[in-house]
């Protein structure tokens, strides 16, 4: 067992007390990465020099409290930008880009000291559910490398899972963070919108990303929340509200909370097994003195539809700013300004990226942009009521985190509509604006399957509670033969 295998807090316990240094500490992270990456495929900038030399710096403590976050090696998705760092987005459009500037969430990261070992592969622009989008190479599953690790934070959910660092930061417009952390068998919480700041964080669809915090437990996942939530004058669509002590939520006590259980969440297209997991960790939540009923959200089968409008339309306008003009590439056997922006484009973006800049183009376009996007934009407006009529005499719902387990590399990547699919259970949380989270609730043919529990807006702490409470209850030790576990 690594020493990357200990929570946050233990290893903060452990750097404050001098048993370990964070430079041993990020010697791990690098060797472990050195020796086990060439199959994962997690990173695609590894920052040894700068990670030693940060750590060797934190090596000698300061006065006072440490930041739990203090000399803990983490990772970063390659949509955040950090200064004098290659930030690509897994695009070859932005290849060798260097931002001058570092995202919010990062910098937040940075108070707290942590050290950053590297920038993980991810779906282009962050469009897709398998990492196989990504324009450099594909990640591996560290549970079985010939699966995908879901995406877009494929990157983010592998290295956890591979026992490379503790925790990593992902985004998820759709299901980002939670689907990779079912596949990978890790914990993964998508605030709610506006909790965390998108200052720095490469836009894909506006209305719809946030940033969250992938780890392998669920205090460490509330540790990183606590690092990086709160209001930022830099994000207009940041929120301006308290952020409370996620940690003190932690209690294990769910006794009397209500939660519901949608019955458009557990229909067709489930698979069995995976149902079977998830019924038996409410069976679990109940055990603890859970209130569980039955409860419909009858505009979720729409939100497939919905989002595929709504997330297209937004991809098709903040790209629009990738001509070659300003920054990323730009091809040298234009003949004309105009030649040179298509050229750029369509050397610049892959398929995935182009499909969905169309088909966000056409939803915006004259003649039908009250058919399509507007329509959509009130159906999402439905979906949130949904929401907020069973919020109403409940204070969590729980469904799967994904239709299956972890599906092998080139299975789906030829059928869009297929993969867009993959995403159904967490899509609605993203249009609705409300916080997830994906806990390791068991294994399916072997593989990791994710309980999803969802959120009241800014009730991340009822949100953790509840998962906390079924991971202590639960005891499952998750871990693929990569990392040291057994596989089922």
């Amino acid at each position: 067992m690594s020493i990357l295998d200990v929570s946050i807090r233990d290893l903060h316990t452990k750097i404050r007390d001098k048993e370990i240094k964070p430079s041993e500490l990020t010697e791990v992270a690098l060797q472990r990465i050195e020796e086990t990456d060439g199959t994962i495929k997690a990173y695609l900038t590894v920052t040894a020099e700068e990670a030693m030399a940060r750590a060797k710096k934190l090596d000698n403590l300061p006065e006072g409290n440490l930041p739990l976050l203090y000399g803990i090696p983490g990772a970063l998705k390659d949509n955040m930008c950090t200064e004098g760092v290659r930030t690509t987005c897994a695009s070859q459009i932005l290849a060798n880009y260097i931002p001058p500037y570092t995202a919010t969430a990062v910098a937040k990261l940075e108070e707290h000291n942590y050290v950053l070992v590297g920038k993980t592969n991810m779906d282009e622009f962050a469009m897709g559910s398998s990492t196989e989008n990504s324009s450099f190479f594909k990640t591996a599953n560290p549970w079985d490398p010939e699966r995908v690790p879901g995406g877009s934070s494929g990157g983010s959910a592998a290295t956890v899972a591979a026992g490379h660092v503790p925790f990593a930061l992902g985004s998820d417009t759709g299901g980002s963070v939670r689907q990779p952390a079912s596949y990978c068998g890790v914990v993964g919480l998508k605030p709610t919108y506006g909790r965390v700041s998108r200052f720095g964080l490469v836009a894909f669809a506006s209305s719809l990303d946030q940033i969250g915090p992938i780890a392998r437990n669920v205090e460490d996942a509330a540790t990183v929340l606590q690092a990086v939530a709160g209001y930022d004058k830099m994000d207009s669509t940041s929120a301006n509200v308290e952020v409370p002590d996620y940690l003190a939520a932690l209690t294990g006590d769910i006794k009397g909370l209500r939660i519901g259980m949608p019955k458009e969440y557990f229909a067709e297209g489930l698979d069995p097994e995976v149902a079977a997991r998830v019924r038996e960790a409410i069976q679990t939540l109940e055990s603890l003195g859970a209130v569980v009923e039955e409860v419909t959200l009858p505009h979720t089968q729409y939100a497939v539809s919905t989002y595929y409008l709504i997330a297209p339309a937004e991809a098709s306008s903040n790209l629009a700013r990738y001509d070659g003009v300003r920054y990323g590439v730009r091809v040298e056997d234009a003949e004309a300004l105009l030649d040179m922006y298509k050229k750029t484009r369509a050397q610049g973006f892959g398929p995935e990226v182009k499909r969905r800049i169309m088909l966000g183009t056409y939803a915006l376009s004259s003649g039908y942009y009250d058919a399509y996007y507007l329509r959509a934009q009130k159906v999402r407006t439905l979906i949130k009521q949904d929401f907020d009529k069973v919020f109403e005499r409940f204070d969590v719902v729980v469904s799967p985190t994904a239709p299956t387990v972890a599906f092998k590399s080139g299975e789906k990547i030829d059928d869009p509509m297929t993969m867009y699919l993959n995403d159904i259970y967490t899509i609605p949380v993203n249009l609705a604006g409300l916080p997830g989270i994906s806990v390791p609730c068991g294994l399916a043919q072997g593989m990791p399957v994710g309980l999803q529990i969802i959120g009241k807006a800014f009730d991340e702490s009822t949100l953790l509670k509840v998962a906390h409470a079924y991971e202590q209850q639960a005891k499952l030790d998750l871990r693929p033969a990569l990392a040291g576990g057994v596989r089922a």
